[in-house]
């Protein structure tokens, strides 16, 4: 049977599918942002910001007016000084007032803008968190930091420009071509307009030219800090295959082919503003010049020319902005596009609308005919059917790849079934929801990867109220109490990234005490002895096997003499269950499981090399059958099959 395909399969590793649907679309994200229920209380605010920047354009506007009317005044003759004095300290004023005012708006709107990145970058990751197990097998970590980091400032810069530049910029070009036309020159006013009309079409075109190598340079942007990160993060793999130049080559390549695209980004740029430059200059010259014909015609006084061209330059200095601003824009929206791409992709696991939380009820456990295949592979689970009591210990064992971890994601419901359902306690999982299933399992993975943080809030992951004297009764359960006293900083000692400065068996053992701190009614052991030696194995396991005491347990293992005393033992081959039975009834089948318990002992990998394995099974077997000389005979065979095995040639 073939997974349903997401979002996220088919935008393929590391790729998250755009979300652009115009500009239209992004100024109804951008609305739909300011208005969230999170920013009412700033709202006032906003009308204040949005009222103090067309004051500036209105400041800006007047004050070449006032500066034109003082030299009208001076060049009459017969100037008063007071006047000329007036309109010189009103032009001062007005143009102070344009300057300053949209720095304090920058100052009221910093924390409306900070809290709008905030809500956006939070409900990304947010998200980015919430999404399956699938999605997040397929993703690197530095290009979805990256994705969330670009989306949440390029919301930021077109709420900015939007709101402050854009629209207030459209009204100081109808207030310039308003006050040309009635005080100065139509013709004047008419060619400004045409002007700005001529640098937005120029600009517009080579933005759009520019959007597309935006894109291109955002991924390769994206692929290097993916490769840095990813590398950076796995420095032991790197150092352990002396493979720091193969890397750094790759990084030279990665780095080479985004100098590549921002070569290009940067040349077309330099050839927008030397456009804009251009027209800009032309706009004014022509301006310039109709009103100075103006003026020996008599038709406008000399201080009118020098008004004109104010209001040009003031003009033009916006509309430079304006400019940068329509690029930045097109290039923002570009970088909103991976960002609500993500916000909008579905998890592959959702809860349902009238999922119900988890009610403990001791922990049974239920697989239900159940089938299940992952993506691209040929094989999978195949109609699994088994029960475990509330309480008891079941052992899954196989060989690698026959299914067993993923039993257990389907257990923590990391994937839906395709056939048959998983109950615990009576309830289909699929019916709960997942904080509340998983928030009732405890798990001591293969593998314990702890947070770059202290030793103590990696124990409380899974209880975070917990008090120091628990956390500290659970780390000497899991036989980590000697370890933390003899470290300097005890619990405050941080363990570096993904526990790096601890070694294997301290970081298993740490995953140990936080899955016994949990205290989950159901406690999942993949694996949770393997990174340890024998000695320390032995110690550990008592202390699992008192955080088990009273708990559902599923074990995994490939060391079967740690499942030898549970309650119940489960073999899988190719995705299905081959034998069931405890450890005495599996050995007296002499199948598969049989088998491995006589490799494992002839390579020495069970504890007690052989002849306590092999105490083991008979200590079993009498239990099973009841009779002193059944167990002298089964004890004999199985004795005389492990002599015959130097013989048999495997």
């Amino acid at each position: 049977m073939v997974p349903h395909r997401t979002s996220q399969d088919s935008a393929g590793v590391d790729e998250i599918e755009s979300r652009d649907a115009g500009f239209s679309a992004s100024l109804a994200r951008i609305a739909r942002i300011l208005g969230r229920r999170e920013l009412a209380k700033w709202r006032p605010l906003m009308a204040l910001a949005l009222v103090l920047t067309l004051a500036a354009k209105v400041f800006a506007v007047i004050a070449p007016v006032f500066f034109g009317d003082a030299i009208n005044e001076l060049s009459t003759g017969d100037a008063v000084l007071a006047s000329v004095a007036l309109l010189l300290v009103w032009w001062t004023l007005a143009r102070i007032l344009s300057t300053n005012l949209p720095y304090l708006r920058d100052a009221i709107f910093v924390p409306i803008s900070q809290n709008a990145q905030r809500i956006v970058a939070v409900d990304a990751y947010g998200h980015a968190q919430s999404l399956s197990l699938r999605f997040h097998q397929t993703r690197r970590s530095g290009a979805l930091n990256r994705v969330i980091e670009r989306g949440a400032n390029a919301l930021d810069f077109l709420i900015r420009f939007l709101a402050f530049n854009i629209g207030p910029t459209i009204v100081e070009l109808a207030l310039a071509a308003v006050v040309l036309a009635t005080r100065y020159s139509p013709l004047a006013a008419l060619t400004a307009v045409a002007t700005v009309a001529i640098y937005a079409v120029f600009t517009g075109l080579v933005t759009n030219m520019r959007v597309k190598q935006r894109r291109i340079l955002n991924e390769a942007d994206t692929e290097l800090r993916a490769r840095a990160v990813d590398s950076l993060t796995n420095f032991e793999t790197v150092k352990a295959f002396a493979a720091e130049r193969r890397e750094t080559a790759q990084f030279d390549s990665s780095l080479r082919a985004y100098n590549k695209e921002m070569v290009k980004v940067m040349r077309s740029l330099a050839m927008l503003n030397a456009g804009q430059d251009i027209i800009m200059a032309l706009g004014l010259a022509t301006v310039a010049g109709l009103t100075a014909m103006a003026s020996f015609n008599g038709q406008v006084q000399p201080g009118d020319v020098a008004a004109v061209v104010l209001i040009m330059s003031n003009l033009y200095r916006p509309l430079s902005i304006l400019g940068f601003a329509f690029r930045e824009i097109r290039q923002g929206a570009v970088d909103l596009e991976k960002l609500y791409g993500l916000l909008e992709m579905k998890a592959e696991v959702a809860d349902a609308d009238d999922a119900k939380a988890f009610q403990p009820a001791g922990g049974a456990i239920r697989f239900d005919n159940v089938s299940f295949a992952h993506e691209a592979r040929t094989g999978g689970l195949a109609e699994v059917s088994f029960d475990v009591a509330a309480g008891k210990k079941l052992a899954i064992v196989g060989a690698s790849g026959s299914g067993k971890s993923t039993l257990l994601k389907l257990l923590f419901r990391f994937y839906d079934t395709q056939r048959g359902e998983v109950l615990v306690d009576g309830q289909n999982v699929r019916q709960l929801t997942q904080e509340s299933l998983r928030d009732a399992i405890g798990l001591v993975p293969q593998e314990v990867v702890l947070f770059n943080s202290t030793l103590r809030e990696n124990l409380i992951y899974g209880k975070p109220d917990a008090t120091d004297e628990e956390v500290l009764s659970a780390a000497r359960r899991a036989q980590l109490g000697e370890f933390i006293d003899g470290l300097p900083n005890g619990l405050d000692t941080r363990v570096g990234e993904r526990g790096v400065k601890l070694s294997g068996g301290e970081k298993q053992r740490v995953g140990i005490a936080r899955a016994i701190l949990k205290d989950p009614c159901i406690l999942v052991l993949d694996e949770a002895t393997s990174a340890l030696d024998s000695a320390t194995e032995m110690e550990v396991q008592s202390a699992l096997d008192e955080a088990a005491r009273g708990r559902t347990t599923l074990m995994v293992a490939h060391r079967l003499s740690t499942v030898a005393g549970a309650d119940d033992i489960i073999v899988l081959r190719d995705g299905r269950i081959v034998e069931h039975g405890d450890h005495a009834q599996l050995i007296a089948l002499d199948g598969v499981y049989a088998d491995l318990w006589r490799r494992q002992a002839r390579s020495g990998r069970l504890d007690g090399e052989g002849e306590q394995a092999e105490e083991s099974a008979s200590t079993s077997s009498t239990l099973s059958f009841g009779s002193s000389f059944a167990w002298i005979q089964r004890s004999t065979c199985f004795i005389g099959r492990i002599q015959a095995m130097p013989a048999m040639g495997k």
